[in-house]
């Protein structure tokens, strides 16, 4: 991916990217959770 001159390469190819996704759903799904607990 590419952002004016600076390429963003995902750390470790395809496996580190879906890694990268995987952990960012798993970190909103705790964030709503957290927060779910806190607002009752």
């Amino acid at each position: 991916m590419r952002i004016g001159n600076t390429e963003i390469r995902p750390v470790g190819g395809a496996w580190g990217c879906l890694a990268m996704i995987a952990v960012s759903i798993l970190f909103s799904v705790v964030c709503t959770i957290g927060l779910n607990l806190i607002g009752r």
